[in-house]
């Protein structure tokens, strides 16, 4: 049997432009400068074969096909690869994110792995209905999902996750607070770049990017550009992932709302291109929605924190997870959530002060440097790991 020292393992396609994948990419990196030769076990892009590479250094990934027609069929299949990967193997640490590829190494933990870290950042129980609203009615399988998310967390010898909100909500679980390691998102700041606040007297620029899931408000998004374009023209872009229906509800509310010609919707492009895109922009939308999703379960916005290092004002819902990440009127304002005349409403202000806007982006921007980075996440996750026992290969 071979023993390795880290297995990081994710019901996700790396690399790719949502955010998940980027976090994954930023903690592979971190853990591989530290304790050397990661193994990244990911979903494949693909249907065919098993492709196994050095995606970063020291980080070899191996890509496993998750094929079916339904999630549940996808996840199965992507477990059966899954555990004939791990035959003959065992890690110092298995690090996981989901119960997807986590449930089946969280009942056999000692069969792979000395210490298991649990990554949450969502939890099925809770997202999985606004993906699929029939799940909500369907009490037996949010049972599961419940069970075996219990399962991998007390299974775990360490969770970390992104919000404080999350924490709380995992300590309700009965998680000890002393098991929970909070390291929020970060910004690769060489990538986001410092633009200039600059709102025009033309035509505005609002920009949303992100994927369009419900809790994410992009339909208020909407509603408030009708009612800006009441008082003046303004034009908003959509960039992120989508799937279509999603799209082609948008594009019918833009069309009710007489605003489908200010409406642009782009698909995911890389980080670098939608920065092109946000400092073309004069004002950054993220109008999350009052939910369990963001008001029990938690997060930690990434949307948000990269738009706060563009130098372009940001205007989100009022939530403690936004509150989280700085403070109202010093590095963004906040407005009423679910609320499409709040969200004009901030829009009208900074429009009529350009101070204001100025000094948001600045504080911003100043704000991602001191306290979010992907330097500073990493830092403390391999704090997390070291304090969990786990020798570093090489000294920092």
């Amino acid at each position: 049997m071979t023993k390795s020292k880290i297995a990081y393992i994710a019901f996700d396609t790396v690399p790719a432009p949502k955010g998940a994948a980027i976090h994954i990419a930023a903690f592979s990196i971190a853990l591989a400068a530290v304790f050397e030769d990661i193994q990244l076990v990911t979903v494949s892009p693909t249907i065919t074969g098993l492709n196994s590479y050095e995606i970063y250094p020291q980080v070899m990934q191996t890509a496993l096909p998750a094929i079916g027609d339904t999630l549940i069929q996808r996840v199965l299949y992507f477990r059966h690869l899954l555990i004939a990967w791990l035959q003959n193997r065992r890690f110092e640490v298995i690090h996981i994110r989901s119960i997807y590829e986590g449930f089946p190494i969280a009942l056999n933990k000692h069969k792979y792995c000395d210490r298991l870290i649990f990554e949450v950042n969502g939890l099925p129980s809770i997202e999985l209905k606004y993906r699929y609203p029939a799940v909500a009615e369907d009490r037996e399988l949010l049972h599961k999902l419940h069970s075996q998310e219990q399962i991998c967390l007390e299974a775990a010898d360490l969770i970390v996750t992104p919000s404080s909100i999350t924490s709380e909500y995992l300590q309700n679980r009965g998680i000890p607070a002393n098991q929970i390691r909070i390291i929020p998102n970060g910004v690769d700041l060489k990538v986001f770049t410092n633009g200039q606040a600059q709102l025009t007297n033309n035509e505005l620029q609002i920009i949303y990017f992100g994927t369009l899931s419900p809790w994410q408000g992009v339909n208020l998004a909407v509603e408030a550009l009708a009612l800006l374009n009441r008082e003046f023209s303004a034009c908003l872009t959509i960039i992120g992932q989508a799937r279509d229906y999603q799209i082609q509800a948008i594009k019918q509310l833009a069309l009710k709302l007489g605003v489908a010609e200010k409406l642009s919707i782009l698909a995911s492009m890389s980080q670098t291109q939608l920065v092109e895109h946000i400092h073309a922009c004069d004002v950054i939308l993220a109008p999350l929605t009052p939910n369990d999703r963001n008001l029990v379960q938690g997060c930690c916005p990434l949307k948000i924190l990269e738009g706060m290092a563009t130098g372009i004002p940001v205007i989100a819902s009022d939530l403690p997870v936004v509150r989280e990440l700085g403070e109202d009127g010093v590095h963004f304002l906040l407005v009423k959530p679910g609320s499409a005349k709040s969200i004009k409403d901030a829009v009208l202000r900074l429009q009529n002060d350009q101070e204001l806007a100025k000094k948001l982006a600045i504080n911003a921007r100043q704000r991602i440097e001191e306290y979010y980075t992907w330097q500073r996440a990493g830092e403390a996750l391999i704090n997390a790991y070291t304090e969990l026992g786990i020798k570093r290969s090489i000294k920092v």
